[in-house]
């Protein structure tokens, strides 16, 4: 049921708090951007660079290949605080948005450094997306940590969808289509210099964040803002015990890990998916960016409703699954139109891609809640770590298929509505509880 409306105990709040955040979500969106950087511009890519279609899926897949020192991160958070974590993070990110600026005339060298780049931008990964929930509940009440949470994490998304929007309209495609008034000029060398322009606008952008958190990020407030942000919390060994140990969590964690794993693999080479089909690169961008953009907007409100109203997790997540299956599914048969003969238009692409982002990544938050809630006192860096990791772990297994089956792509449309209804299995028969707020509620009163 859900469990009323109770007064926190009076810890203390802090104005700054919204500065963390702030400082935070805009790490987020920059990891994000320059991890997609490459997937909405690849026809440019590789007339400009010379890659080949594993090139493009290679440098997506650094992302979960960056999540292998994920452990050594959530350990990093757990004793020395998100300052510390967040300082070393971003420097990584600023080191790699360097190296794919490196003007060297090789293009083997230049691909080399672009590929160490997205490396290094992959390492900031795991703090990007694990540390939203640490972050709300060290600095934000009871009432705002669900919505502190669902900014902290959908951010990184943003910045994703910022790459469908950006790439497009600033790189001319080899084919003509793009809405620059030089589009006459597009050959090799101008599609060159676009791209190395994107690349010297995100360097810029990464650096001065860089140089926000380091002149003021502090790890903690000087009191804690409710009972649970006070309270002790288990050593790392016992962490990974009482997880590894509790089925239910390991539940959610598939629940999450291998729809959300699968379509940040897919939208992540959507332009390359879509191209079959004879979508532009443009309007690729413009299907991965709203779909990204209308989740973070549904997903911020759906956590503020969780706020609101609380005990409700487990049925927003039924939602926003039973939404997900049906728009895969649709998107799904919609690309096999010599089987179903669905009719295949720019609206129809538009309409599941669309509906499928905003059901997938709104859940995101919604689940970062439930996982904290199931397995308190886990602290919450360690959680979200080894489900995030999971999640890219399966982005990764499905990437490395693609390096070697990217001819046709009907197996990887039909991952999509398979992995949405086993993880909308996997919630039915999960059996929510809410320790952390309990601990809130009762302790306050």
């Amino acid at each position: 049921l859900p469990v009323p409306r109770l007064a926190p105990l009076a810890g203390r709040v802090y104005g700054r708090r919204w500065l963390v955040l702030l400082l935070f979500s805009l790490l987020g969106f920059a990891q994000g951007l320059v991890w997609n950087s490459w997937g909405p511009i690849q026809n440019s890519a590789r007339l400009a660079f010379g890659f080949s279609g594993w090139d493009i899926a290679l440098l997506v897949f650094w992302g979960p290949i960056g999540f292998a020192p994920c452990f050594f991160f959530m350990w990093l958070m757990d004793k020395k605080g998100l300052r510390v974590t967040v300082l070393l993070t971003s420097s990584l990110m600023v080191l790699g948005a360097g190296l794919r600026c490196v003007p060297v005339s090789d293009l083997e060298i230049r691909k080399k450094l672009i590929h160490g780049g997205q490396l290094l931008n992959g390492l900031a990964g795991p703090t990007v997306m694990n540390a939203a929930p640490f972050l709300s509940t060290t600095w934000f009440s009871p009432d705002e940590r669900a919505t502190a949470t669902a900014i902290a994490s959908l951010l990184n998304y943003l910045g994703a969808a910022g790459a469908f929007l950006v790439g497009p309209l600033v790189v001319p495609s080899p084919n003509g289509t793009s809405h620059l008034p030089l589009v006459s000029q597009s050959n090799t060398e101008h599609i060159k210099d676009r791209i190395e322009a994107v690349l010297y606008a995100e360097f810029g952008m990464v650096s001065l964040i860089f140089s926000a958190a380091l002149a003021y990020f502090p790890s903690r407030p000087p009191f804690p803002p409710s009972v649970a942000a006070a309270s002790q919390r288990l050593s790392y060994r016992r962490s990974f015990c009482r997880l590894l140990s509790n089925f239910r969590f390991l539940m959610i964690a598939l629940a999450y890990a291998i729809p959300l794993g699968v379509f940040s693999g897919w939208s992540g080479v959507l332009d390359l998916i879509l191209t079959p089909v004879h979508v532009s690169q443009v309007d690729a961008g413009w299907i991965g960016f709203w779909s990204i953009v209308g989740g973070c907007v549904v997903g911020i409100a759906m956590a503020r409703f969780a706020d609101f109203i609380r005990g409700m997790l487990k049925f927003i997540l039924l939602l926003l699954l039973s939404g997900a299956t049906l728009a895969s599914t649709w998107f799904t048969l919609t690309c096999l139109t010599s089987v179903t003969h669905l009719p295949l238009t720019t609206a129809t692409l538009y309409t599941s891609c669309i509906l499928l982002g905003i059901f997938l990544n709104s859940s995101v938050p919604i689940f970062f809640e439930l996982f904290v809630e199931t397995v308190y006192p886990v602290p919450e860096g360690i959680t979200c770590g080894v489900v995030t990791f999971l999640s890219n772990v399966f982005m990764g297994v499905l990437l490395f298929f693609l390096t070697f089956y990217h001819t046709e792509f009907s197996w990887f449309n039909w991952c999509l509505p398979g992995s949405c209804l086993l993880s909308l299995l996997l919630i039915l028969c999960f059996r929510e509880s809410y320790d952390r707020l309990y601990l809130d509620v009762v302790v306050s009163v």
